[in-house]
Parts: C-alpha cells; structure tokens; sequence
C-alpha cells in the first residue's frame, strides 16, 4: 500500500497548503524512503534553500534529521518534535494502514522556542560562510512547543480522518 492509496496526491497538497498556511512550516508529506510525494514547496526561511542547495546539506542535515526522526515515529507510532542538526524545529507524524507504515507528514524551519541556528555546524557541513548563514538566518520565525504539540495534533487529526478513524 502507497500513500496515494489512502488520498489523491492533490489531497496531499491541499493538506500541505493547509499545514504551511496554519504554522509557517515548510510542509511535506514523505514516503517511506524519505522521499517528498507532492512538488509543493514552500520555504519557512531564506537559510533551509542555501542548505538544500548544497549535497552534503541534502544529506547530512535535512535527510538524516527527517530519517531519525520518521524512524522514532514509525518505532513508536506517535508524532516526533526535535530540532534538526541545524536548530531548527522538524515535526514528523507517522501515517500507517493498519500495522504498515506508509510513511510520514513533515514539518520544519522555525527555531523551537528560544533555540538557535547551529551556525558552526552549518558551515563545517555545507561550506557556506558563516557570515552568509547569519544573513540568511535573519527573521527566522520561532514556534513554541506548545505551539508544534497543536499543529501535531491538527497533523494527526486529519491524518485519522484519511485513514477513516476520525
């Protein structure tokens, strides 16, 4: 069973919309590979395309963040809110059928309430200046945890009324 199983991938990105318009957050809905579904795109800041933008950012910041962070949500079938290697806040919500994962609805690019941008860590993996990645992280907005803990409840409401629960 796929995703699109459950709903039309257009379905998939009116919940994305919804989830960016509501949060902010650059929305996702993955596979079980780690692998966006839809094409939507809609950047939360200016500093997670310059990351994206590079390989090993791809690699060693987004895609390790979200395959950590859908692994613990499959494990435990609940919703994960972390921040990933860069400080910023990624929210992952599990969508099953039945005992089989399908994959994950994801959230990212506000720092989690008073965190801040790793910008250290971002230069020694993607190379880009540090002075550019303060630039770039300028206006970031911040989310509370009380703030992610309802836009996960709103996530995991619509995603049983997908699966026919709610």
């Amino acid at each position: 069973m796929k995703l699109t199983d459950l709903l039309p991938l257009e379905k998939w990105v009116e919940l994305e919309k919804e989830v960016t318009r509501r949060s902010g957050l650059d929305a996702s809905v993955f596979n079980t590979n780690g692998i966006r579904i839809t094409d939507f795109k809609q950047w939360a800041n200016n500093l997670c395309p310059a990351i994206k933008a590079t390989d090993k950012g791809q690699s060693f910041i987004c895609a390790v963040a979200h395959m950590n962070l859908a692994e613990q949500a499959r494990q435990t079938r609940k919703p994960v809110i972390e921040e990933c290697d860069a400080g910023l806040v990624k929210l992952v919500v599990p969508i099953f059928a039945g005992d089989e994962f399908l994959g994950a609805f994801g959230g990212c690019g506000y720092l989690l309430d008073d965190g801040e941008v790793d910008t250290f860590m971002i230069n020694k993996t993607t190379d880009i200046d540090e002075e550019e990645i303060e630039q770039l992280s300028r206006g970031i907005n911040a989310i509370s945890t009380d703030e992610a803990e309802s836009l996960v409840r709103y996530i995991s409401d619509e995603i049983r009324k997908i699966q026919g629960e709610g």
